[in-house]
């Protein structure tokens, strides 16, 4: 195994400070809360400017197909800022994991919209499974197919230029796409208004075959190590945004002549919940150029899985503490719609179930760390 450096790199930082400042110009917490009362409110402008602005889009994508040739890293540092920032925006179902599987199955036509932001797409699979695969029947002549059936709670699922779906594993799987007219999708409220889900309906939908086959089913399995490295450090960003506002309010909150801060037991609190955010922030990070050095043949896909699966589980886990313990912490205030706590709880108990709940990821972990399931 290669040696991974942990440590902030200077060109990731900048790519932060440039997420971050989009995201406090264009995506507040008061922006965020209305589309709970609103969820058909427009996103489309800050999905804009993610990924043409900035050119997010083109991130995950290589110089030789027009994109930015950038790795994991870089984007993990992007999904860290979403997390912080609870941001409504179609990063990880449209550029790492459509993207991921448009760049493994070299599929330029698709990647050409993608890559200039000018499209967005979704794969068509239940948020909840462990697995991408739509669940639906795909019957394939030559290169084209059709597609029927419906696929319950699909990330991003309404407003997405193109779907992707899978069907099948190993030397029987079979990716699509589908353009959105054939596509009828119906929205519906989830516990996370911010990262919309819908189920997605095909009725002898037409479709261009992306790929078959073994090819396809490693392609797939790229998609879903990069899903859930990305996602790890969304969760980990969350995490350490929610301790940062909890320390910086028990700083100030005063109860009894004193700050909160200062009594024992909020004391021992923090300290247990900042070890626990460090380390999933750790994961995440070693999590991401474990993937970066898979993608570059320096480290084999299996560590890349393993990585993955330690820290969507660890960091799933440590999200949705930091959240709660936020809300907790804050005592009453942390119950009212004012204070953004709310947002991240919600999208940490959501962002939970998205590529399997932790504990279907510690049990994809077992078997490749040679522990007994039974």
């Amino acid at each position: 195994m290669t040696d991974i450096d942990l440590l902030p790199r200077e060109h990731e930082e900048d790519l932060r400070a440039s997420v971050r400042r989009l995201f406090e110009a264009e995506s507040s917490a008061e922006f965020v809360a209305g589309l709970y009362d609103d969820p058909t409110a427009d996103t489309s402008k800050l999905d804009r400017a993610w990924a043409q602005e900035l050119g997010l889009a083109a991130l995950l994508v290589p110089e030789e197909l027009g994109g930015a040739g950038a790795s994991a890293s870089e984007a993990a540092v992007v999904s860290e800022e979403i997390g912080r920032a609870v941001a409504p925006v179609r990063f990880l179902s449209s550029a790492v994991l459509a993207t991921t599987l448009a760049v493994h199955l070299k599929a330029q036509s698709l990647l050409a919209g993608l890559t200039a932001g000018e499209r967005f797409a979704a794969i068509a699979f239940p948020a909840t499974a462990a697995r991408i695969d739509s669940g639906i029947e795909i019957a394939v002549e030559g290169g084209s197919a059709t597609v029927s059936g419906t696929v319950p709670g699909v990330i991003d699922g309404v407003g997405a230029d193109d779907y992707l779906v899978v069907a099948g594993e190993g030397v029987d799987t079979v990716v699509v796409r589908v353009s959105a007219e054939h596509v009828q999708a119906e929205p519906f409220l989830g516990f996370d208004q911010s990262r919309q889900l819908a189920d997605l309906s095909f009725t002898h939908a037409p479709a261009e075959v992306l790929g078959h086959g073994l090819d396809a089913a490693a392609a797939v399995r790229a998609a879903e190590i990069l899903g859930r490295t990305v996602l790890a450090a969304e969760q980990a960003g969350l995490a350490q945004r929610a301790f940062d506002l909890t320390l910086e309010y028990v700083k100030g909150r005063r109860q009894f002549g004193r700050t909160i801060g200062s009594f024992q037991a909020v004391k021992h609190r923090l300290a247990d919940l900042w070890l626990e955010v460090s380390q999933a922030g750790a994961a995440a990070i070693f999590a991401a150029r474990t993937a970066a050095a898979s993608e570059a043949g320096e480290e084999l896909p299996d560590e890349a899985e393993l990585c993955s699966l330690v820290a969507g589980s660890y960091a799933s886990t440590a999200a949705v503490h930091a959240a709660e313990e936020a809300v907790q912490l804050h005592g009453g205030n942390g119950m009212t719609w004012e204070y953004p706590l709310h947002l991240y709880l919600k999208r940490a108990k959501a962002d939970e179930q998205i590529l399997g709940h932790s504990r279907r990821q510690r049990q994809q972990l077992a078997p490749l760390i040679d522990l007994p399931t039974a």
